[in-house]
């Protein structure tokens, strides 16, 4: 059911600017792009003390780069948000585009007993130069973020990506454009609100928590030793192995075809045998934009199956990446975090 709720109960929010291209100005006199201070950022957008009463900033010192993005970077955020935690109603993360997904899909993880809004944006063009579509974005993200029901809890207490007028859950989202406004696409699962002249809200996707008064609690313990396999036609066995069997690689995300299918060649199938003796972790993801893994309709896809490797339903690559590096760190037990791999924690997966 999609409902329109009243967006104007105001609130605070605390904006953090990462880096990446909404956080750019031209400078007047040589005509470059460089960062501008975000504490001034309502001289640059006023227009989002209509939704906040108090609106602070938060960045990052230099800022970061999209492709410079590493988990020490979600560990800082994690521990920023919890600490500010009880001082707002609602954060914006102001991002870079190009990997704002594996970022989102990361703090998903990291953050639980979530009761408040996080919520990922930038921009394709600076706030600075004619035609941004920075301000739009940074806009319809703290309106969201500022929602309330009727009893006075978030609307969308989740980790979500707000871009080009849609609300999308953080860990179903990939990026597929780079040269238009709508850079992002949620394309398993439908977008939580989109924003026209009233924020439309799909009130019956959005995750709830059991008990909006329980305490943020955060995972910064990360175990990173994860590959992705990307299988296609003339894939050599010496690639294959050095991804499935490498001595740093715990884990592998192995994007296959289809529905899950993978060659059937022997010394294919031999590498897959061998990275399991190794007890090395193999989750099976397509490499289809949407879609799911189902190892049971083919061939091959059952063979992967019979050699261990594990479904990823119809998780996205960035959303895979994340839950592995979550899970890992938090138990040596591969068993377990097969297991866990398997069940749906936080909207990631249709299961």
């Amino acid at each position: 059911m999609i409902i329109t709720q009243d967006c104007t109960r105001k609130s605070a929010i605390l904006i953090i600017y990462t880096g990446g291209t909404i956080g750019m100005k031209q400078d007047l006199n040589d005509m470059t792009l460089k960062p501008f201070d975000f504490s001034q950022i309502l001289e640059e957008v006023p227009e989002i003390g209509k939704f906040a009463f108090k609106t602070d900033t938060w960045s990052f010192d230099p800022p970061i780069d999209s492709s410079d993005v590493e988990p020490a970077l979600w560990q800082s955020l994690a521990r920023l948000i919890k600490e500010k935690y009880d001082d707002y109603d609602g954060f914006i993360i102001l991002h870079g585009t190009d990997t704002m997904s594996y970022s989102a899909s990361a703090l998903s993880f990291m953050l639980d007993g979530l009761t408040k809004p996080v919520i990922f944006t930038g921009s394709q063009l600076p706030v600075g130069v004619p035609r941004t579509d920075g301000k739009e974005n940074l806009i319809s993200a703290v309106e969201i973020a500022s929602a309330r029901d009727e009893d006075g809890h978030a609307t969308v207490p989740e980790v979500c990506i707000c871009f080009d007028s849609l609300l999308m859950r953080g860990n179903r989202t990939t990026k597929i454009n780079s040269e238009v406004f709508r850079a992002f696409s949620s394309p398993n699962f439908p977008p939580l609100a989109e924003a026209g002249i009233n924020i439309r809200f799909n009130n019956e996707l959005i995750r709830k928590p059991n008990d909006w008064y329980q305490s943020l609690s955060i995972n910064t313990e990360l175990d990173t030793r994860v590959s992705i396999l990307k299988i296609h036609p003339g894939i050599t066995p010496q690639v294959v192995r050095n991804i499935l069997c490498g001595d740093e690689t715990r884990a592998v995300i192995m994007e296959t075809y289809g529905a899950g299918n993978a060659p059937s060649a022997g010394w294919f199938l031999e590498i897959l045998r061998e990275a399991a003796c190794l007890d090395k972790i193999i989750v099976n993801v397509t490499q289809c934009l949407s879609g799911s893994v189902n190892m049971d309709i083919y061939a091959n896809g059952k063979i992967l199956e019979n050699a261990g490797v594990i479904n990823g339903y119809d998780s996205t690559t960035e959303s895979a990446l994340g839950k592995l590096f979550y899970l890992m760190g938090k138990s040596a037990d591969n068993n377990w975090v097969r297991a866990m791999m398997q069940r749906n924690l936080k909207g990631e997966i249709s299961k």
